[in-house]
């Protein structure tokens, strides 16, 4: 989360060049399909704790 919050304040400053905005999108991208992994493996050993 505290990566993402930073690559959002970088995006959102004014003096960031495109070629790092592309970096930064690519990276958060990847950040956000790594945290949609883990939420989706949580979420799977919580239910089959309820089995």
């Amino acid at each position: 989360m505290a990566e993402l919050e930073d690559i959002a304040a970088r995006v959102s400053d004014p003096a960031t060049g495109l070629e790092d905005i592309d970096k930064y999108i690519k990276r958060s991208e990847e950040l956000i399909d790594g945290c949609r992994k883990y939420l989706r493996t949580a979420r799977e050993k919580v239910e089959n704790l309820g089995k």
